[in-house]
């Protein structure tokens, strides 16, 4: 008889959890020296930047908020976070969601891993979680270090929105805050398409690319008189719309599809990455990526989801053309004019007078009678009038408006010179030009009916 002794003695291998996987990942991030210096410049740079320009008597009026830079310091974060949409951001979720798992590839320590790891499906969220952390820790060096820069350099002191109403200290504190959560959205959708290209195309320079190019596309198609469900259709967008935050009421409605718009599209390329590294071939030490299956299983779902969100996106708003309509332009710089003439009446110690008072109202033409009013361009023209308690003749001064096709335009002052000419006024923070000489402001290109 032949007896069997079972070896209990034998060593049992013990799977590495995700949280340990996660610490490991997070702290081999860290350790690079490219990770280290992003984040220093993050949480420098910021700071530095927006303090030395709000000092200037010359501030870059061609970016959204960049003429408030002298008079308030929660101007310099949206200028920063409109800088970092176009820019930073894109260029960061690149080196560092883009190279995470490139890396492994070029240093040939996959097998190394996988014999520490024992799961593809643990590593796979080990390294997400950890470019995810390392993003997050960047944006918020971002927001906080420009915050900060603007709040010392210039002061906590009031902000004009972009229709003109003046928004508390608090509340642009708390705009600001919000304006920086929602990029998050736009942010982990490039971060998710950055994993994709990582995965799919593994040495190869394109997939540490892939998030900046797939950013500049969008940018560009946003800069194109595209219809407005396309637009909104991009997670590109999302850049953008926090812009209808500064107006009252807030225009959250393209907000809101932007950020919906962006997660979708976080989760799509996520799991699109997830299968493909479930499947690659770990044994093959010069795997570079497929190229065709970077096509079939990574370019056209995503080619796929536009469409798909395009579908859903137009019905859903009832948005058509351009969004852009004569009577919405009209709205928006009565509405504004009029919250301006409030402000600069109390900057030149006139007596108060109040929105309803001045029945502000402002008539738009586009390129002339010919041309229909609607659609971006350079070539509006309006004529705003109002009136003042015991007057009886109407003031009227004329505005030369240039608007984007995302519904943000610049309005600058025709005449007369007293009203909106340019000329210095004096303010406890210091000399400001007539704040109704040129303005900033956001047309809603959703219905009326759909505006938050």
């Amino acid at each position: 008889m032949t007896a069997t002794v079972a070896d209990t003695d034998a060593p049992t291998v013990r799977r590495v959890s995700v949280a340990r996987g996660y610490r490991f990942e997070l702290v081999k991030l860290l350790s690079q020296w490219r990770v280290r210096l992003l984040v220093l410049a993050c949480w420098i740079a910021p700071a530095m930047f927006v303090a030395a320009v709000s000092q200037q008597s010359s501030l870059p009026v061609d970016t959204l908020f960049g003429r408030w830079m002298s008079a308030t310091g929660w101007a310099g974060p949206l200028v920063m976070l409109g800088f970092s949409g176009t820019w930073a951001l894109p260029l960061l979720t690149s080196m560092v969601a883009g190279d995470v798992f490139a890396s492994e590839d070029r240093l040939g320590t996959w097998r190394h891993l996988l014999v520490a790891v024992r799961s593809p499906r643990r590593i796979f969220a080990a390294k997400a979680l950890a470019s995810l952390t390392v993003i997050l820790l960047l944006v918020a060096g971002l927001a906080g270090s420009s915050a900060a820069g603007g709040l010392v350099a210039v002061g906590n002191h009031p902000l004009v929105g972009l229709d003109g109403h003046v928004l508390t200290p608090a509340d642009a504190a708390g705009k600001v805050l919000l304006a920086w959560v929602c990029v998050l959205a736009p942010t982990l959708a490039l971060a998710a398409i950055g994993l994709l290209g990582s995965v799919a195309l593994g040495r190869s320079p394109m997939g540490l690319l892939l998030p900046a190019l797939v950013a500049l596309a969008m940018q560009l198609a946003q800069m194109l008189p595209l219809p407005v469900a396309v637009r909104l259709a991009l997670p590109g967008y999302a850049f953008i719309a926090w812009n209808g935050l500064f107006t009252n009421p807030a225009q959250v409605g393209p907000l809101l599809i932007g950020i919906v718009v962006s997660l979708v599209w976080s989760g799509v390329a996520t799991a699109l990455a997830y299968l493909l590294f479930l499947r690659r071939d770990f044994t093959n030490l010069t795997h570079d990526g497929s190229g065709r299956r970077a096509i079939t299983a990574g370019v056209l779902p995503l080619v796929v989801l536009v469409g798909v969100t395009i579908a859903v996106v137009a019905p859903a708003t009832g948005a058509t053309g351009s969004g852009i309509e004569q009577e919405k332009v009209q709205q928006s710089v009565a509405t504004a004019f009029a919250h301006l003439y409030r402000l600069q009446t109390k900057q030149l110690n006139r007596p108060d007078v109040t929105e309803a008072q001045l029945k502000a109202a402002a008539a738009c033409t586009k390129g002339g009678d010919r041309v229909a009013a609607q659609g971006p361009g350079n070539d509006w023209r309006c004529v705003v009038t109002w009136h003042l308690p015991d007057v009886e003749a109407a003031g009227t001064a004329i505005y030369q408006l240039d608007v984007s096709a995302g519904g943000r335009y610049v309005a600058d002052g025709d005449g007369p010179k007293e009203v909106n000419g340019y000329f210095q006024v004096r303010t406890p923070t210091g000399d400001v030009p007539n704040p109704l000489w040129q303005f900033d402001g956001n047309v809603e290109l959703l219905p009326t009916a759909l505006k938050g």
